[in-house]
């Protein structure tokens, strides 16, 4: 049995990833993906386009929609729209075909696939991990990336991640037709689904439709009387949607993303924005900052793992922390959170910023500070 270098378990987006940059540099990966299609997946799709840094080749030619203005709205009325600008614009895509894209990246950079591996042991021996799939087959490997998206089960066995896991109840959709929906402008409800909001993002000649809530909620998510609501505004039927729903893992503390020779990315890391529910560009870092702390590790300094955890905290958790705050007070109160927050003359920017990669919480919440500093100083 030859040794491999790492075994990636799922080829989505964070895999891919991972997967693409070790292969880059000529280490031996293999990636196991538990079903190999290109089924609809609908989800929301947006990202900064400063992902493009994580990678030598571009990325445009995937992209359905760059966003310019985004409008927010309170019951479909009360609207605002902020306009994006600066070098950093928002970027919408097919889920399906950004993970069919960078997979095979991968694969042309060297990465091999094992489709039909469904994962069910994962062990370590004498520092070799053996990986066992429900048909018997077995692979070894010096290192393991956990990448089977939020419900993996794998975080959980090896202690990895948030000591509490965090849900938000979602759902996401596709519709394929414009509608009224503006080009290049994503759409954000707020006051029609409790705990959270409703999205609309265009892409080149469809909509994506999405739905979350973020707090604690025992009671399942109205999907339709929400889509009732919120899409004849968008100049759509409920029953145009194609889609589902499901739970998706976001980040709640600070916790250790990795162990020895074992790492967790995208959503298996419970990386999700837990205010936006933003998910690609936090599965896409850490992709690229699992390979780079692998490579160091596997060049023989045992100790670089670490680093992986240490940097996703600083590049995102600490702003997380800061945006798992907005999301506690915003929900709990969004009606206020609406006016004094999305309707404030900066807000809407502020927000548009986010999305596009050129502020973090942690800056909004500084600047918070300093303006309330400096009122009381002088008052």
């Amino acid at each position: 049995m030859t040794l491999l270098d790492v075994v990636i378990i799922g080829g989505g987006a964070s895999g891919a990833t991972t997967a693409f940059h070790l292969a880059n540099k000529n280490k031996n990966v293999c990636i196991l993906e538990k079903n190999y299609s290109s089924p609809l997946r609908s989800c929301g799709g947006g990202m900064s386009a400063a992902v493009q840094n994580w990678f030598p080749f571009k990325l445009m030619p995937i992209v359905d929609e760059v966003i310019t203005n985004v409008e927010f709205s309170w019951c479909n009325t009360d609207k605002v729209i902020a306009e994006l600008s600066g070098s950093s614009p928002f970027w919408i895509v097919k889920r399906e075909k950004l993970d069919s894209f960078l997979l095979d990246q991968a694969i042309n950079s060297g990465c091999k696939l094992l489709t039909t591996f469904n994962v069910v042991n994962i062990q370590k021996h004498s520092n070799i991990w053996q990986v066992t799939a429900l048909d018997g087959r077995q692979l070894e490997s010096k290192a393991v990336v956990i990448a089977d998206g939020s419900q993996s089960p794998w975080p959980k066995t090896f202690n990895l991640g948030p000591k509490k896991q965090k849900f938000a109840s979602t759902f996401s959709g596709r519709i394929k037709r414009k509608g009224s929906l503006k080009n290049k402008t994503a759409r954000f409800e707020f006051g029609l689904v409790s705990n959270g909001f409703a999205w609309a993002f265009p892409l080149k000649n469809e909509v994506n439709i999405g739905i979350g809530t973020f707090l604690d909620n025992k009671n399942s998510l109205p999907v339709e009387e929400i889509l009732q609501s919120f899409l004849p505004d968008l100049g759509f039927e409920p029953s145009e949607v194609i889609g589902k729903e499901a739970m998706l893992r976001v980040w709640n503390g600070h916790s250790n993303l990795n162990g020895d020779g074992i790492l967790l990315v995208g959503d298996a890391a419970s990386l999700c924005d837990p205010f936006l529910a933003e998910g690609l560009r936090p599965a896409l870092m850490s992709g690229f900052e699992a390979a780079k702390s692998l490579i160091y590790w596997l060049d023989g300094n045992v100790n670089y793992l670490d680093e992986y955890t240490k940097t996703m905290r600083n590049n995102w958790g600490n702003s997380m922390a800061w945006g798992k705050r907005i999301s506690q007070v915003f929900y709990r109160f969004p009606k206020v959170g609406y006016q004094l927050g999305v309707k404030r003359r900066t807000a809407p920017k502020r927000i548009a910023q986010i999305l596009s990669g050129e502020m973090s919480y942690e800056d909004i919440a500084k600047r918070v500070i300093k303006r309330l500093l400096f009122q009381n100083s002088s008052s």
